[in-house]
């Protein structure tokens, strides 16, 4: 799940869409129409946003309405956060270590 949400947030249409549905729900029509790109492309880009559990879609008749799941955002906090320990503890060490060095 956390390559799904990697993947879907390194690009920057999808990233956009995910700003534009922070905003509130929205129809997948409504959110093609800012990009220069075909119904099918923003389509795309919506399925693998939802394949890392970022939006969720329902339909009310022929329309398709999504919404942001920021749940699916907590994994991929995590892991960054768990990384950016990890590394603030390394360079401190090695900071520690170089000062120590005559």
């Amino acid at each position: 799940m956390l390559d799904d949400t990697l993947v879907a947030l390194a690009d920057p249409t999808r990233r956009a869409i995910l700003a534009r549905l922070a905003d509130g729900e929205a129809r997948v029509t409504e959110l093609a129409k800012p990009f220069a790109i075909s119904l099918n492309s923003v389509s795309k880009h919506i399925r693998m946003l939802e394949r890392a559990d970022l939006v969720r879609r329902r339909r009310e008749g022929r329309e398709h309405i999504l919404t942001l799941n920021p749940d699916g955002l907590d994994e991929a906090a995590d892991w960054i956060e768990g990384q950016r320990s990890l590394w603030a503890w390394r360079l401190g060490r090695l900071d520690e270590t170089l000062k120590e060095t005559p």
